[in-house]
């Protein structure tokens, strides 16, 4: 059995390796975290003990077979809880992290496997993140930040890239969620900030929220 500590390190490990090639570097880790360096580099040599990572010095870390399975299952239990949240809690998409950062702790695998039953074995949680199944195979679907799409085009939001409690609630008082259909209709050339029509309405949104929003277009 993992403690909490060694579970939240492979998980971190596993999400930032998700976005760079390579080993994951300490500095990384500790930012990510919200530690020391030091704090970090200790850990990883235990890890490493434990052979739950591949680390050198200098050369950065690699999460093992075992490690990145083991990260991949907290990821889907995380994703559940979100989900159970959400749809039977009725909790808000921007106050759910914290709760599962808790929940996705609990060891019993029966109680996982059942709620993803009682769920109807979703695929994507609330933020539109992906949900491994079982034997950790992870469904990934073709999306593309709203930066991305040119005037004119239309697509179906899937996700959010930064899923911080500031940038869900922002897109709550813009009125925009998982499904919306959104159509840009001008692209600034001042700041690349867009004009979007969703529901009837028209918005404005800048370049930044706009690299922060997945989705899958038509085109």
């Amino acid at each position: 059995m993992a403690s909490f500590t060694v579970e939240n390190y492979l998980k971190a490990i596993y999400q930032l390796s998700q976005k760079t090639e390579g080993g994951v570097t300490t500095n990384a880790i500790a930012d990510h975290i919200g530690t020391k360096a030091a704090t970090v580099s200790d850990m990883l040599k235990k890890l490493n003990t434990q052979k739950l990572i591949n680390y050198k010095k200098y050369q950065g870390t690699e999460l093992t077979t075992k490690g990145r399975s083991m990260a991949i299952e907290i990821i889907r239990k995380h994703r559940l809880w979100e989900v159970f949240l959400v749809e039977k809690l009725d909790f808000k998409w921007d106050e759910v992290h914290d709760i599962a950062e808790e929940l996705e702790h609990i060891e019993s695998e029966e109680l996982t496997n059942r709620l993803e039953v009682f769920l109807d074995n979703p695929k994507f949680d609330p933020h539109g993140d992906p949900i491994p199944d079982r034997e950790g195979n992870i469904q990934r679907r073709a999306q593309v930040p709203l930066s991305e799409v040119a005037t004119g085009l239309t697509g179906i939001v899937t996700g959010v890239k930064d899923s911080s409690k500031a940038f869900l609630q922002y897109l709550d008082t813009m009125g925009i969620y998982l499904g919306n259909e959104i159509q840009v209709t001008e692209i600034f050339e001042y700041d690349k900030s867009r004009t979007i029509e969703t529901d009837g309405r028209m918005l404005t949104l800048s370049l930044q929220a706009s690299k922060n929003l997945f989705v899958k277009t038509e085109a």
